[in-house]
């Protein structure tokens, strides 16, 4: 499995949620798991940080086993980094630990999941006339607004992941002309009218 083609997914647990739940760490993470193995100061470029800020918290990720060295890129003495996961699996019972600095971390991590989610669509909107025609037919900012019992909501959104699941036994190789990483944000929540 290449690097980028890593789908296994991390549970995160209190102990890892506070290793992770700061907004540098949460980028540096992206970073490599959106664009792939890279040094400190790429990455403290990229994100228009400090090396020594970037080196800090990469290996504050290392340690909690969010990354690990990617020997096969270092040349030299600069230490490559890969994200050691595809993803992340958060629950919903860290919201509500007994413990006030986890819920404190659990509070940090969604709200900055949300912050990256609006920026990647930001991003996406400021540049999108940057990318070939093609693609400017099939991207999609849709919205829906349906009455459902917690239940129903539950079904609902298993059955998107499931169905998004599916495509990964699709996917384009890295070299396909044309394929590019295409980036799905679901978002499912009560609202009141009054």
């Amino acid at each position: 499995m290449t690097e980028s083609r890593n789908h296994q997914v991390r549970q995160l647990d209190a102990r890892s949620l506070r290793g992770l739940a700061h907004p540098l760490r949460m980028q540096l993470l992206d970073a490599l798991r959106f664009g792939g193995p890279a040094t400190a100061s790429q990455l403290a470029a990229k994100l228009g940080e400090s090396s020594g800020a970037t080196s800090y918290h990469l290996r504050q990720l290392a340690e909690y086993g969010f990354i690990e060295d990617a020997p096969e890129r270092g040349k030299g003495r600069e230490r490559w980094w890969k994200a050691a996961h595809g993803g992340l699996r958060f629950d919903d019972a860290l919201l509500t630990d007994s413990d006030p600095a986890v819920r404190g971390a659990a509070d940090l991590y969604v709200h900055e999941v949300a912050t990256s989610q609006t920026r990647d669509v930001s991003t996406w909107l400021g540049n999108r006339d940057s990318w070939p025609e093609e693609w400017s037919r099939v991207w999609d900012m849709s919205s829906w607004t349906l009455r459902l019992t917690p239940e129903l909501t539950r079904d609902l959104v298993g059955k998107m992941h499931a169905l998004i699941e599916t495509y990964r036994d699709h996917e384009a190789a890295e070299d396909a002309p044309g394929a590019e990483q295409v980036r799905l944000h679901t978002h499912a929540f009560p609202t009141r009218t009054d």
